[in-house]
């Protein structure tokens, strides 16, 4: 396993990092769960990335149970806060901020996080309010670092710009080879002001793994067959889409990866991308997706996934 600097933190994570959005605590069973984290402990994985929103707070328990017997400072935690935790518990105002930072302390079972991130930008508070509470936890001890998941580019400068507050060091985009958005202005904009990318769904939840065969129903065992981790499987049904991820097994057998790995080491070609978070259900899937850390893809293979793929890869409209 590769690791990479954080934006301007010093933080080193793994250039793959474990998520657990609608898997643990929730969607995969406990066993199976737990062995997902041993893997990726034992195949290098130092980062995991949670929200306190995961299965309603359940992933933050599980994972406050399961990593209780490691040494704090051999993994790096980062948790999130902005969707709502019940009816009067949802955003970013300083309220908010102070209170969910400590929820999911108690959840996670430690003192700080490493990384505390705002989910999604909050219309409804001033960016002020809430980057001075986000620095409070920080000169508080209870985060390390700041970071923010899809924000849009004008509110990532204007907090960058706010006078006397901690700086962001992380970004958390939607990013794959088939949805590549943030190429257009939030990587260019993170990469000049000491921010990188901490990308989810970059298997484009299990499309560019080649798992979903066009004109046939979707594995028994995969998400898209769950009602419990469903979400954002759109693309299933998308033909074209699925014949076109067909044709880029050939580049990977060529080159002794699998699909997942395939798609993990093109979205690890960035150089602002610091780490690829994967939503492992079974622990083999873990072992497989961290070979991809190390693995470079030419400039030809580059081309020809861009052939390949061609106006199936979109860089316009909802990234979440």
């Amino acid at each position: 396993m590769r690791y990479r600097k954080l934006g301007s933190s010093d933080l080193q994570v793994s250039e793959i990092s474990l998520g657990s959005w609608m898997t643990y605590g929730g969607g995969v069973d406990r066993e199976r769960s737990e062995a997902c984290v041993a893997t990726a402990f034992d195949v290098g994985i130092n980062f995991i990335d949670t929200a306190n929103v995961y299965s309603g707070g359940r992933a933050e328990e599980f994972l406050g149970e399961v990593l209780a017997d490691r040494q704090r400072d051999s993994y790096v935690l980062a948790t999130k806060l902005f969707f709502p935790m019940s009816e009067s518990d949802r955003g970013l105002s300083r309220q908010q901020v102070v209170k969910q930072i400590d929820a999911s302390l108690a959840r996670l079972r430690t003192d700080y996080v490493d990384l505390y991130q705002c989910h999604r930008y909050d219309w409804d508070t001033p960016l002020e309010e809430t980057m001075e509470a986000l620095s409070e936890i920080v000169r508080a001890g209870k985060a390390r670092y700041l970071g923010f998941s899809e924000w849009p580019p004008e509110k990532i400068a204007e907090a960058l710009n706010l006078p006397g507050v901690e700086k962001f060091v992380s970004s958390q985009p939607q990013y794959s080879m088939i949805w590549r958005g943030p190429e257009r202005d939030v990587i260019p904009l993170c990469a000049a002001n000491g921010i990188s990318q901490i990308v989810w769904s970059p298997l484009a939840q299990g499309i560019l793994t080649g798992k979903y065969k066009p004109g046939e129903p979707p594995p028994a065992d995969s998400r898209a067959s769950s009602e419990q981790m469903n979400y954002f499987m759109d693309s299933t049904d998308d033909d074209t889409l699925l014949k076109r991820v067909q044709q880029l097994q050939p580049i990977a057998d060529d080159l002794g990866l699998s699909m997942a790995q395939l798609a993990l080491a093109w979205v690890l070609r960035e150089p602002n991308v610091a780490s690829a978070i994967i939503g492992a259900s079974r622990p083999e899937q873990v072992s497989d997706n961290a070979a991809a850390s190390g693995v470079s893809l030419d400039e030809p293979t580059l081309r020809q996934i861009d052939e390949i793929l061609g106006d199936s890869v979109r860089y316009e409209g909802s990234a979440s």
